[in-house]
């Protein structure tokens, strides 16, 4: 009865949203894909072969190196976050002071001679990266330890969340899906472990180019809690 009532209260809230705010939904999750790999979610894009003229690391070169999150980190703090050091590092900045910002004023630096994506991502694309950046950031100093990458949650919440909406792809104990990582198999869990700050975003708007469901429609505790639980699985 309880689970009947929430349905109709989640129908009943969906009748009355505005298209303008269900674009705009469709459009935060866009913008979150192509921040993560956006030649890998883009209609009919190129994958670059050269390394981006911007990008100040030693460690990576060709097509990641276009992508935002390589620069920019999983956790969008850049050079003050998980990218900071290791393979990855690059010292460049993060993108947290644009949260909240206009898109008029993001987009102008996204389609500046830095960034260099004018021409080559398309109307669509810009304002739905834009729109990620100033709505769709999180801040995870709060419940993701820097230095252990525990993450603070209600697992048993997240086990909930979890079995009823990500087990069918990865399975109740997290390995159904093996992302052949070798020389290992490499399951959902392992993942989450080694690096949640990736394992939220992809919590939150799905893989590029998959069939992954993005849950950044849920309370962001939710997110938390399921990042929390799978880090229990093995």
């Amino acid at each position: 009865m309880r689970m009947l009532l929430l349905s109709v209260l989640v129908l009943f809230s969906l009748s009355y949203a505005s298209s303008d705010s269900i674009e705009q939904s469709a459009q935060l999750n866009y913008g979150g894909q192509l921040y993560d790999k956006w030649f890998g979610v883009m209609p009919n894009a190129k994958k670059p072969t050269s390394t981006h003229s911007a990008y100040q690391g030693d460690k990576r070169k060709g097509n990641t190196t276009w992508r935002c999150k390589e620069c920019h980190g999983w956790d969008y703090k850049g050079v003050n976050g998980a990218y900071s050091k290791g393979s990855h590092h690059s010292g460049i900045k993060g993108i947290e002071a644009y949260s909240g910002k206009s898109l008029s004023e993001i987009v102008k630096v996204l389609t500046n001679d830095t960034h260099a994506y004018k021409g080559i991502l398309g109307k669509k694309e810009i304002n739905a990266l834009a729109l990620f950046v100033s709505k769709g950031q999180i801040d995870s100093t709060g419940f993701i330890d820097m230095k252990t990458k525990k993450v603070t949650g209600d697992k048993i919440h997240g086990a909930k969340l979890y079995n009823a909406v990500c087990a069918g792809c990865h399975g109740k104990n997290g390995k159904l899906y093996n992302f052949k990582k070798l020389p290992k198999e490499v399951y959902v869990g392992d993942v989450s472990r080694d690096n949640p700050w990736e394992t939220l975003h992809k919590i939150r708007f799905g893989h590029p180019g998959s069939a992954m469901t993005s849950l950044f429609v849920l309370p962001e505790q939710s997110q938390i809690d399921i990042l929390s639980y799978i880090q229990d699985l093995k």
